[in-house]
């Protein structure tokens, strides 16, 4: 736990810490006194309370329609589903300003449904409830299935061979060993729309905010650091309760798992049920995540002879100091050693919480892994920026700090995904391999490695699609001559013209192809047979 605790303590900690007192630390001394003038306002309480149910909303519509997907992932066998998979897992990379902007193209003003049936959805909230789908179907799908692909089907077998019906076996014995990942993803997706913050801001207009939204007013519209750090505190005790409700409710429930080789679960189609859900999901992944990319691949192609495509190439000095192409190959590097961060930290920090000997205070820790999803990226993007200013962590001028930033993201995918998996590892294995001479490293290397190697990779493959598409701390440490591809697109997109448009398009479109082709790379990386398990 040292190394995962000095990282949180130095690059999450102490930043947004330094980020508050600046707000709330005056020369007449704290102003504590604020906190409840500020949470009284009716304006205030309404934010809070339209951001609370809306990611409740958010995070049940999307456990509806992702769940059957996360079963069609993890236990059917389909041709083009590694191509598939990774296609789900496209959207959750994109910036949120473009993929919101794509969204408003098929239900606002002209768009789609508008062309089709005259029907628009960009003044309701149902806008920002589908597209916080649009965003969060890859993590119930990846998380969920996952763990669903892994778990030994013969326990629902014997189930049914007892006289169960197949709800009944499904319902006592393969959803209480799928609760932990259920809950881990709902948690993840509550956290996410919970700070909602592109999304809300494109299709919420004037009449939605969150208080990821309001944070951003207030600090760079208002230029209120009191009111800002006032919200970053209420958002941080808001998601420190809800994280700890999480870590006491789902501890230790991994521990009565029984894995095995995922590429011996999975099976072709089998009944009408299973061939009428296979479809339905083929339907919702069309039209909810496939939809909208095509939208932003149409746009992109709006200049004959891929106008767009060759501007990329061009140095504007106006915005960029090199050519905006050059983001691409910022975004890999960066996205690269971010991940490597997030696996050895997240990696590190989940082998401790899984242990069974584990205290209170590295179960605690748990929860605390979480608040980086949960806190203002805003207000982690200036903490940066103040408290990593002096030596000997004056890291302003270094291209690690983005990595750092991106690594706080990556982290807690990376625990929330390997943690189920080594706490069902089976303790036994561990120690018949120690009586029988082996080191620590080598029972790592022989037991735990070959059972969680698919989770690692699920997890690192997480970290990186993160990486590529972390917008919110990133805007603001990200240098002017090494602009990562999301703050590429978004400063393209605040300058008028059709031609900053279409190049913002162009740029998305290439951030879609990179990440889906890492994506389906990893999932022949994953799927190789490598060894027995």
């Amino acid at each position: 736990m040292a190394l995962p605790v000095a990282f949180f303590a130095l690059f999450f900690a102490w930043p947004v810490a330094a980020i508050v007192a600046r707000g709330l630390k005056t020369d007449g001394g704290w102003q504590f006194g604020r906190i409840a003038d500020v949470v009284t306002q009716p304006d205030i309480r309404h934010v809070l309370w339209f951001t609370t149910w809306q990611a409740l909303a958010s995070t049940a519509l999307t456990l509806l329609l992702a769940l059957p997907a996360a079963f069609v992932f993890g236990r059917l066998d389909f041709p083009g589903k590694q191509v598939l998979r990774a296609v789900v897992t496209v959207p959750f990379v994109l910036p949120t300003v473009v993929a919101g902007s794509a969204f408003l193209a098929l239900v606002g003003h002209g768009g789609l449904l508008d062309q089709l049936w005259g029907v628009r959805l960009d003044t309701t909230v149902w806008a920002i409830l589908l597209a916080h789908v649009f965003f969060n179907y890859a993590v119930v799908v990846r998380t969920v299935g996952g763990l669903w692909a892994q778990l030994d089907p013969r326990q629902e077998e014997a189930a049914r061979m007892l006289g169960a019906s197949p709800f009944a076996a499904w319902r006592k014995v393969t959803l209480p060993a799928l609760g932990p990942a259920v809950a881990a993803a709902a948690l993840m997706v509550f956290l996410f729309t919970f700070t909602s913050f592109g999304v809300v801001q494109i299709l919420g207009g004037p009449t939605f905010s969150t208080l990821e939204v309001e944070i951003y007013r207030q600090t760079s519209e208002v230029f209120d650091l009191t009111t800002a750090a006032v919200l970053t505190l209420v958002q941080f005790a808001a998601v420190g309760a809800i994280l700890g409700v999480h870590a006491w409710t789902v501890r230790r429930r991994e521990s009565a798992l029984r894995l095995v080789d995922p590429r011996l679960t999975a099976r072709r189609p089998r009944g009408a049920g299973q061939r009428a859900l296979l479809a339905g999901v083929l339907v919702t992944v069309a039209l909810l995540l496939v939809l909208p990319l095509a939208v932003l691949v149409r746009r992109s192609l709006d200049a004959p002879g891929f106008g767009y495509y060759r501007a990329l190439t061009r140095t504007d000095g106006g915005t960029f100091l090199v050519a905006p192409v050059h983001a691409v190959w910022t975004s890999l590097q960066y996205a690269v050693a971010a991940t490597a961060i997030a696996v050895l930290i997240g990696g590190l920090a989940a082998a401790a919480l899984a242990r069974r000997d584990a205290g209170r205070l590295v179960r605690g820790f748990d929860a605390l892994l979480m608040l980086p999803l949960g806190v203002s990226a805003v207000t982690v993007g200036f903490g940066f920026l103040i408290a990593l200013d002096k030596p000997p962590l004056d890291l302003r001028q270094s291209w690690i700090l983005v990595p750092l930033a991106q690594a706080l993201v990556g982290a807690p995918f990376v625990v929330r995904t390997m943690l189920p998996v080594l706490r069902a590892v089976d303790t036994r294995l561990r120690e018949a391999a120690a009586v029988l001479g082996a080191s620590p490293w080598r029972v790592w290397r022989e037991i735990d490695l070959p059972l969680v190697r698919r989770a690692l990779l699920v997890a690192a493959g997480f970290a990186f699609a993160v990486s590529l598409g972390e917008f919110g701390a990133t805007v603001f440490i990200a240098r002017p001559d090494n602009p990562t591809l999301p703050v590429a697109v978004a400063r393209l997109l605040s300058r008028p013209g059709d031609l900053n448009y279409g190049q913002a398009m162009a740029l998305s479109t290439i951030l879609m192809v990179v990440c889906a082709a890492a994506l389906l790379l990893l999932e022949r990386l994953r799927t190789d047979r490598t060894g027995e398990f």
